[in-house]
């Protein structure tokens, strides 16, 4: 089963930032190690705390935090963006 990767407005402008070599890195991961997957909660890693609910995938430096709905197959981007910003609010 193939999941659908789909972006927040605020996920897109963050991913936007980023260096466009990183950019193609985290997209190519999305694309090929998460979409491609049965369940894309075994390669993520859950979060706690105020992103209970919320998983995280590791791509070099950048973080990226994902809402997978199960119901619609969909793994939403969150947050996209370097480790020592991403968890602040």
């Amino acid at each position: 089963m193939a999941w659908n990767v789909d972006f927040t407005a605020t996920a897109k402008k963050q991913l936007r930032k980023i260096d466009k070599k990183w950019q193609s890195k985290i997209l190519d991961y999305l694309e090929d190690e998460v979409a491609t997957l049965e369940n894309p909660q075994t390669k993520g890693k859950a979060l706690v705390g105020d992103k209970k609910g919320l998983w995280r995938y590791r791509v070099g430096d950048y973080r990226i935090i994902c809402d997978i709905i199960d119901s619609e197959i969909v793994t939403l981007v969150v947050i996209v963006g370097p480790r020592k910003n991403v968890y602040l609010d």
